[in-house]
């Protein structure tokens, strides 16, 4: 049975997704990078970053790369990547 949280527009938790589910819904998202997905022992959170988030994100990111540049230091932009590991409990 699939039970939700209160209802947010940036947020939905799932409850008592297994582990193929879960593998399901990241190929159904394929390279869609506009959700962040976290999974921990059949608890699934889907998270859209709120524009605020995302407004923060750059500057702090064009900050980073100011610096960088006057240290001449080689920066690059971290790719998000994800780590799946299958426990058995």
């Amino acid at each position: 049975m699939l039970q939700l949280t209160k209802k947010r527009a940036d947020r939905v938790v799932l409850y008592n997704i297994n582990w193929q589910k879960f593998e399901n819904i990241l190929l159904d998202l394929g390279d869609v990078n506009t959700v962040r997905i976290a999974y921990d022992r059949g608890t699934l959170e889907i998270m859209t970053p709120l524009p605020e988030h995302e407004y923060y994100r750059e500057a702090i990111g064009d900050i980073i790369k100011d610096i960088a540049e006057e240290l001449d230091l080689d920066c690059q932009k971290p790719q998000p990547k994800g780590m799946r590991l299958e426990r058995e409990i």
